[in-house]
């Protein structure tokens, strides 16, 4: 799963090597902390999270087929 958030990260931002996903475990859960430049932040949230939505929702039906939970944050 962190390498499907990479490369979908990677391909939006103008600044692809500032791009870092950290995979942590909590309450039965992936959480995958989605880090990229300041000046990036919009092109990965889109017009009202559509995009950030968009990513949540590839990732989470990739996690339904190896039967996971996985959580996406998208933080600075």
């Amino acid at each position: 799963m962190k390498e499907l958030v990479e490369v979908i990260a990677k391909s939006l931002v103008d600044n692809p090597e500032e791009v870092t996903v950290t995979e942590t475990e909590k309450d039965r859960a992936t959480v995958l902390e989605l880090h990229v430049a300041q000046a990036d932040m919009g092109k990965v949230i889109g017009k009202q999270g559509r995009i950030a939505k968009a990513i949540r929702s590839v990732v989470k039906a990739a996690a339904s087929r190896e039967d996971k939970k996985v959580i996406v944050e998208i933080v600075q």
